[in-house]
């Protein structure tokens, strides 16, 4: 089931070159989502659309929804306390195996490898699909990653750029 973000906060952003999460996992293209929880309309589509996917679940998992299924929308007070950026937040982490097509707030195409408009601490909306998997012993509904609008920049969270002519700008070192 397809759900469309209101905004929100982009952590763990590798949208313009896929990465393997894990040694021999198929590298993906993947951002986290970090949902304020007071957006109640945004929970409320993803936890219904995540309702919708275990029903659909019902016929991979053997017509029955598996008991200890962890879902894919995540308490950041809980499971991330040690994270500033997560406090209030809910989270949700997406992903795709094919690349993502990025438009800023005019609907216009973002370029590939834009680090100064897309990175982690940008905001936007994202559009998500929820769907079972089944996958081993493994069962329960995952987010896949449609496409991501970037609305706003925010403060980095992770990896800072820098500028080398005021990293260096007084010379060399004797």
């Amino acid at each position: 089931m397809k759900v469309v973000t209101n905004k929100v906060r982009f952590s763990y952003c590798h949208l313009w070159e896929p990465t393997a999460m894990d040694p021999g996992a198929t590298p993906k293209y993947s951002v986290t989502l970090l949902i304020p929880k007071s957006d109640t309309a945004t929970v409320a589509k993803i936890n219904q659309a995540i309702e919708a996917a275990k029903e659909e679940g019902k016929e991979k998992w053997g017509g029955k929804i598996p008991p200890n299924m962890k879902s894919p929308l995540r308490d950041g007070d809980i499971e991330r306390p040690d994270r500033d950026e997560y406090a209030g937040m809910y989270f949700i982490s997406t992903s795709s195996v094919k690349p993502v097509k990025v438009v800023d707030k005019n609907i216009q195409p973002v370029e590939t490898g834009d680090d100064d408009t897309l990175y982690s601490g940008a905001y936007g909306r994202a559009s998500i699909n929820l769907y079972p998997y089944a996958k081993s012993a493994n069962k329960g509904v995952a987010a896949g990653l449609l496409s991501v609008q970037v609305l706003e920049s925010g403060e980095r969270l992770s990896g800072t750029s820098s500028n080398p002519f005021d990293d260096f700008g007084d010379g060399l070192l004797d």
